[in-house]
C-alpha cells in the first residue's frame, strides 16, 4: 500500500550536455539524496539512450522541464518552483513563487537568462578542465 503522505515522483528533465545545467543538477541531486522524501528523479534528455522524437527532445533541451507522475509537464519558472519545493534550503523560493505575480517575474527572469545562456555555456566550456570537455 502506498503511503498517503509520500509525494508523487517528480522527474527532472535536464540537458546534461550543458555545462551550466550539469553543475546545477549535480548540486540538486546531492540535496535530493540528503532529503529522503524528495521524490525527485533525474533524466538527462541529451543522452543518446533517452529515446524520444527529435522535436520533443529539442523542446526539452530548450527550456527546463519537470514531469509529474501523471505525465503532465511544467516548464520554466513553474518547473523550478516545483523542484525547489522538494529541496531543503530551497523551499522558501517555492513559497515565494506562490505570491501574487512572483512566478510571472521569475518567468521573465528565466527568459532573460535563456537569451544569454549560449554565451554563458561557451564561457563555462572554456573554464572546464580539458579532460572533462566533450
Amino acid at each position: 500500500m502506498k503511503d498517503a503522505a509520500a509525494p508523487e515522483v517528480l522527474t527532472v528533465l535536464y540537458d546534461g550536455g550543458c555545462p551550466l545545467c550539469g553543475r546545477e543538477i549535480a548540486h540538486v541531486q546531492g540535496l535530493a539524496e540528503r532529503q529522503a522524501d524528495s521524490a525527485l528523479c533525474f533524466v538527462d534528455v541529451s543522452a543518446t539512450q533517452c529515446a524520444m522524437p527529435a522535436d520533443e527532445r529539442a523542446a526539452l533541451l530548450a527550456r527546463f522541464h519537470v514531469q509529474r507522475a501523471d505525465g503532465s509537464r511544467l516548464d520554466g519558472a513553474a518547473a523550478f518552483a516545483a523542484m525547489w519545493a522538494r529541496l531543503p534550503g530551497w523551499r522558501w523560493l517555492a513559497r515565494l513563487a506562490k505570491l501574487p505575480g512572483a512566478l510571472a517575474v521569475m518567468e521573465l527572469a528565466y527568459r532573460g537568462f535563456l537569451k544569454v545562456r549560449p554565451r554563458l555555456q561557451a564561457l563555462a566550456r572554456k573554464a572546464e578542465p580539458r579532460a572533462s570537455r566533450r
